[in-house]
């Protein structure tokens, strides 16, 4: 089954099987809090409604009784609109009043996947497939984090309907705007990560599909990619861009000749995106870039040499690359690297105890006698850098653990609550780990709205915070400090 730009279909992977309360980024499986209501096509509307009473439901799937597809999606504002405006009788097929073919996903799909296609469609519920197409349930927008208030509905529609650069360049910069609203109105860290991220997505897709437009691609899958703190869901107010291109070829001299007809328009797609104020990479970690335009074999090589020859490069490239999801495109091809990568890591024991020790270069910024260690020398003095001694512990950390136990998600605060399991963390421990993340990334956030200097926007001196916020910013950095004293001791280093 093929999958559409806005990743509908069949993903041909599987989940690491962690969701809960506070997942963001989980398969939706575990996100839905009840049964279906299903009913045949040969139902009445008097029997939909009774149903959808009976269970408080405000929407049912028309089903196949022999095989449990999904034919169509009818929700109580349809019935309602049916009978009082159109003229409908209670006796009439609820066959006759349901959306057609509606817009599915997998059932083990992330649950952003699935908060982007319905903020860039429209909807508000998506029906989930198992693999073999048969229903099992619908999501709806309520039961999703990202997009929640905020506004997150007029901005999305303006996104879609921008037709050029400079209406897109607006649309990114009211995003922003309303983001900083919002941080300082008091949403969380973690809250305004997933909201502007799902809305950066939309800017992003919707910059590929003009520039697309204009070239004539060649007539193979492909997707683009996004890693590095897009790839995370961890976009803040000062981000630059981190993507690829992967596309399927059939030998390494098809895949040449796809690179050369893939590179402009993948340049052209990097610089619509720098002028919408996602900024060019200063590392040429871009999919313009002839190093990361890849075919799926050849990614599957990159990361293959990675783990074998875990050289300060691969360490390196490890921070950004291995974050990576799929935004526009065949989602497949994305979905088929991490299916495959997912069980290599723990065959390279090696390459796992170079990034921890790599990762333990970052100690947090606490000296032996609990005051704050300053790393900004003459230049920056009396501050410390939140980016690298603040979030990065906890970030590098988490994907570490991900890499050891196979877990799917990407994002720091899920891949911190999907390893408590195999980690044997207390939910007490989980939270406290995640809380301090997220405390360390809304400092983070209040810095970059006042910065001025670029060189300052993750740069903060304790002096210019309040007693409180001083104490939780310890405390935050104790957890990093506990988190890395566990990967030490992890791998005996």
């Amino acid at each position: 089954m093929e999958r559409n730009r806005d990743g509908t279909s069949d993903m041909g992977g599987s989940y690491a099987q962690a969701s809960g309360p506070g997942f963001v980024e989980g398969p939706l499986r575990y996100l839905v809090q009840r049964p279906p209501l299903t009913l045949p096509p040969s139902a009445t509307v008097r029997e939909a409604l009774a149903g959808m009473n009976q269970m408080q439901a405000d929407t049912l799937v028309v089903v196949d009784e022999g095989e449990n597809l999904p034919l169509g999606i009818v929700t109580l504002n349809d019935l309602v609109y049916a009978i009082t405006l159109d003229g409908g009788g209670l006796d009439e097929p609820v066959a006759g009043m349901m959306t057609a073919a509606p817009l599915s996903l997998p059932a083990d799909a992330p649950a952003h996947r699935a908060t982007v296609l319905m903020a860039k469609r429209g909807v508000r519920h998506i029906v989930l497939q198992e693999t073999d197409g048969r229903l099992y349930n619908v999501i709806s927008r309520a039961d999703l984090f990202g997009l929640r208030g905020g506004g997150a509905d007029l901005l999305a529609e303006s996104v879609t309907a921008a037709m050029d650069v400079e209406s897109m360049s607006r649309a990114a910069a009211a995003i922003r705007q309303r983001g900083a609203e919002l941080f300082n109105g008091g949403m969380s860290a973690e809250a305004i990560c997933h909201w502007m991220s799902a809305l950066n997505d939309l800017v992003v897709m919707r910059i590929i599909e003009l520039v697309e437009n204009e070239f004539d691609l060649p007539a193979v899958p492909w997707c683009w990619m996004v890693m590095g703190s897009e790839g995370r869901l961890e976009q803040t107010f000062s981000t630059d861009q981190d993507n690829g291109l992967v596309f399927q070829a059939d030998d390494a001299a098809s895949a040449a000749r796809l690179r050369d007809a893939f590179l402009p328009f993948a340049r052209a797609v990097n610089k619509g995106l720098d002028a919408c104020g996602f900024t060019l990479c200063r590392g040429g970690i871009m999919a313009g870039n002839p190093a990361w335009c890849l075919s799926l074999d050849e990614w599957k090589g990159h990361f293959s040499e990675w783990l074998r020859t875990p050289d300060p490069t691969a360490l390196l490239n490890s921070t950004i690359f291995f974050d990576f999801r799929p935004l526009y495109g065949r989602y497949e091809l994305v979905d088929a690297l991490r299916t495959w990568l997912l069980p290599q890591p723990p065959q390279h024991p090696r390459f796992l105890r170079a990034l921890a020790e790599e990762a333990l270069t970052c100690a947090p910024p606490l000296g032996w006698t609990g005051g704050f260690v300053y790393d900004g020398g003459i230049e920056h003095p009396h501050s410390i850098d939140l980016k690298r001694f603040g979030a990065r512990p906890f970030v590098d950390a988490a994907r570490i653990w991900s890499l050891m136990y196979g877990i799917w998600a990407t994002s720091t605060g899920d891949r911190l609550r999907a390893v408590a399991e195999p980690l044997k963390l207390s939910p007490e421990q989980v939270a406290g780990e995640v809380e301090s993340f997220y405390l360390i990334q809304r400092f983070r956030f209040r810095q970059q709205l006042l910065a001025e200097d670029p060189d300052d926007v993750n740069r903060v001196d304790p002096d210019t915070l309040n007693e409180l916020h001083r104490l939780m910013l310890k405390e935050a950095f104790k957890q990093a400090k506990k988190i890395q004293l566990r990967l030490k001791l992890q791998h005996s280093l």
